[in-house]
């Protein structure tokens, strides 16, 4: 057995925590620059708080970021000789803020460091510091090693990687995300889900990560859809900013798979959430990777996984992985996800993206290798 396993030097999961973060950032630098969403109002209190001590740079990311926007803001943070950064928000204005405190020391083309589109080249010098704080609870952004973002020119979504990227101090406070509305709740609770079962499965695992994936899954599994119904419970937002923090420490340590693969291209050519995307493949990906497992390594580590992943989801000890697959798709219809048709897709585009998705990082992590025509399979059933 051999693994390695990295995550934020120091968590903060409580709620009401985001009321330490002006004193935290004092710790880690004098000149700070905020990075957060498009809604002035969600984030206005922090940038209060921190103007008592001095003017912090703003900078607001619209949607998910693509490199045209990302590079623009990375002269501005420059130009400001900013210290430390703190990015408040969902997973985009995360990996946002990570690339922005990479790139302020990295002095490189952004495109150097850019997985699959890119070089690909290691990061020379250490990023700023990083305060991250989520306010949605799907991506598990605030401890992963990597940024998500949209090549532009080619577009696709590739990533920016590496341990030195892990945020110094991750403020989990479930509060943050009490004013979600239900439609955003759905995606990003599939999506830390989606993350938590293609850890558990992937090629990677390892004891560390199998223990916050089972935690993760049993709490989002009983959370999610009363977080869904019910926004202010409290106990169900605690239970899936939980799960969402173990998905992000499971996938950093253990890799993903192929809805992870699947969502970097789609994502990248259509407009739609990335957690939906998830959504809407998860229940097809397990169960191609369910049969093409009991056809081609029917003794694999994986398919019991599978079985166990039923009997968490489930409650039914007697569960096949199957009953794992046919739980999602109920969950899915339950929490009003639409199929991948409600994005744009057709027949047409299915080999573009499944030659895409068999070349994306992601697909790295699934248990076993898919063929194209497992591929295109997927992705006509997931309509």
């Amino acid at each position: 057995m051999q693994f390695q396993f990295a995550t934020a030097n120091k968590i903060i999961f409580q709620s009401g925590a985001a009321a330490s973060i002006p004193e935290i950032a004092a710790g880690l630098g004098e000149r700070p620059c905020i990075v957060t969403g498009s809604s002035p109002e969600r984030t206005q209190w922090l940038i209060d708080a921190m103007s008592e001590t001095g003017t912090p740079h703003v900078i607001r990311i619209s949607g998910e970021p693509d490199t045209d926007t990302i590079a623009a803001h990375i002269q501005s943070i420059r130009d400001e000789d900013c210290d430390v950064v703190i990015a408040i928000g969902g997973g985009s204005v995360m990996d946002a803020g990570k690339i922005l405190a990479a790139m302020a020391t990295n002095r490189k083309d952004l495109f150097d460091y850019l997985e699959v589109v890119g070089k690909g080249e290691p990061l020379a010098a250490k990023p700023l510091p990083l305060i991250t704080v989520p306010t949605t609870s799907g991506t598990g952004s605030e401890v992963t090693a990597n940024a998500v973002i949209l090549a532009k020119p080619y577009g696709v979504k590739v990533s920016l990687r590496s341990t030195d990227m892990i945020a110094d101090v991750a403020v989990v406070d479930p509060e943050l995300t009490l004013s979600m509305p239900a439609h955003v709740t759905a995606g990003t609770g599939m999506d830390a889900l989606t993350q938590l079962m293609e850890a558990y499965v992937s090629n990677k695992a390892n004891p560390m990560t199998d223990g916050l994936c089972r935690e993760g899954m049993m709490r989002a599994a009983t959370s999610l859809p009363v977080a869904c119904e019910e926004g202010d419970e409290i106990v169900a937002r605690e239970d899936m900013a939980l799960a969402s923090l173990f998905s992000g420490i499971a996938l950093a340590n253990a890799k993903l798979g192929a809805v992870h693969g699947f969502a970097a291209p789609l994502g990248g050519e259509f407009k739609a959430p990335h957690g939906e995307i998830c959504a809407a493949l998860l229940p097809h990906v397990m169960r191609a990777n369910i049969q093409a497992l009991r056809k081609r390594d029917p003794e694999s580590m994986a398919l019991f996984r599978y079985n166990e992943i039923a009997v968490m989801l489930t409650g039914d000890v007697s569960a096949t992985p199957e009953d794992g697959c046919d739980w999602v798709e109920s969950l899915c219809e339950e929490l009003s996800i639409a199929g991948l048709s409600k994005i744009g897709i057709v027949e047409q585009d299915f080999e573009a993206m499944a030659e895409k998705a068999a070349q994306a990082s992601s697909m790295k992590g699934n248990p076993i290798e898919l063929t194209q025509a497992e591929l295109i399979q997927i992705l006509k059933n997931a309509l």
